[in-house]
């Protein structure tokens, strides 16, 4: 059967070339780093270089590059850490309503112990207000965390504009850039941002490690002790392979994204432009220009998401309705939810995220088979039935006719 893989933003494959200088470290130059024989020493080496490269992608400084096993890990770091380091100056935390859980539960943790957290709304294409973030800085606020990229809808936020807000107000700025990092220019001294997040399973390298960017004088507590590696900050013997690898797959990423973004940016525009022509009751969720290149978003009256996804997933198509993180849950995604959709409507969401090699004709057959998908289901549904007799109204179609009058 026909594998198409459109579930980009869950996770990538791993490059051959990625693999090919990961592989050296599996085997012949497995040391350890702490170690001072020149096994430990060679293994020590690649990790500063990897260091040294990831640094200079972001306008960092190598000491303020600190690897992790992942996004996750790096969030829960930042904002744990930060906090609790620095909770003397107050117990105030800023972040946004369609946070990866990887934020949004690590602030809730932090709540039981006693800091207060403002989750900041958004707009209907997911987007933070500015002056509604200014408005919610108060004396006590220590720490504002609001994602570069919506993993979900795509949505990139004003980062440099929000830091510059915190900033003013002495408030440290985090950004988790999982979804970004690898396909958008991020400078983190021009953009003012103080940590920042980093995976790298999300742009072509390996699962199980990431980094967290510190810019120096942040201060902030261990989230891990046990040893001196990561200069004392993070206890644990170093992912060699993987960290040369997170490497690898950067640079590769970056010395190719303009070229992939302009791609990406043709096909998904494509892809939207056909199923809102050819689909109806079909919304877009997400901003249609502050948007990743490869993200597709699109949500459907009268279906339910699980039934869409099993039918595709049965002709080769992987496609999520949202965050591989709750993709076990039968609740509507909560970024859906925050943007105003209806539960109805949230639940027949469909995110595609395109891959550095996904083609229009990958895109189009994938298409051509939701068409098909969306008729068979639409034709079992109680509500389509409804709708056909009049007895139920289209929502999308409603607020589609409202934007057009206004």
């Amino acid at each position: 059967m026909k594998q198409i893989y459109l579930d980009n933003a869950s996770t990538t494959p791993v490059r051959a070339e990625v693999i090919e200088t990961m592989l050296p470290y599996f085997t012949e130059e497995f040391g350890n780093p702490s170690s001072i024989y020149p096994l430990g020493q060679t293994a020590s080496d690649a990790v500063a270089e990897a260091r040294a490269s990831l640094a200079a992608l972001i306008n960092a400084s190598p000491k303020e590059i600190y690897f992790t096993s992942g996004g996750s890990e790096a969030d829960n770091w930042a904002i744990k850490g930060f906090a609790r380091a620095n909770r003397s100056k107050g117990n105030h935390l800023i972040t946004s309503a369609i946070e990866h859980y990887a934020v949004l539960h690590t602030c809730q943790a932090l709540e039981k112990e006693g800091f207060e957290v403002t989750y900041l709304p958004v707009n209907s294409d997911g987007l933070v207000d500015p002056e509604e973030f200014r408005a919610a800085i108060r004396p006590d606020t220590i720490l504002a965390s609001i994602m570069f990229a919506n993993n979900e809808i795509g949505t990139i936020e004003p980062i440099g504009e929000l830091a510059a807000i915190a900033h003013e107000a002495g408030v440290a700025f985090h950004t988790d850039a999982v979804q970004a990092f690898g396909h958008e220019p991020i400078d983190v001294a021009e953009l003012g941002i103080n940590m920042m997040s980093v995976s790298g399973h999300k742009l072509n390298g390996p699962k199980g490690v990431g980094m967290l960017y510190i810019r120096k004088g942040i201060k902030v507590a261990n989230l891990i002790d046990g040893g001196q590696q990561e200069r004392g900050r993070r206890a644990t013997t170093e992912n060699v392979p993987g960290i040369v690898g997170l490497a690898r797959a950067a640079e590769l990423a970056y010395a190719e994204s303009d070229d992939v973004r302009e791609r990406q940016i043709a096909i998904r525009d494509h892809a939207i432009d056909r199923i809102l022509a050819e689909i109806p009751h079909a919304r877009l969720n997400g901003s249609a220009t502050a948007r990743l290149s490869n993200n597709i978003n699109i949500s459907f009256e009268f279906i339910e998401g699980e039934g869409m996804l099993l039918q595709l997933a049965a002709k080769g198509i992987c496609v999520s309705s949202g965050s591989a993180c709750t993709s076990g849950s039968l609740d509507p995604s909560h970024v859906l939810l925050a943007i105003g959709l209806p539960h109805e409507i949230a639940h027949g969401s469909l995110r595609m995220t395109l891959g550095r090699d996904t083609t229009l004709e990958e895109v189009d057959y994938a298409i051509d088979c939701l068409k098909q998908t969306l008729s068979n289901l639409r034709m079992m549904s109680p509500l389509y039935e409804d709708y056909k007799n009049g007895n139920v109204a289209s929502l999308i179609d409603q607020e589609k006719a409202a934007k057009a009058s206004a």
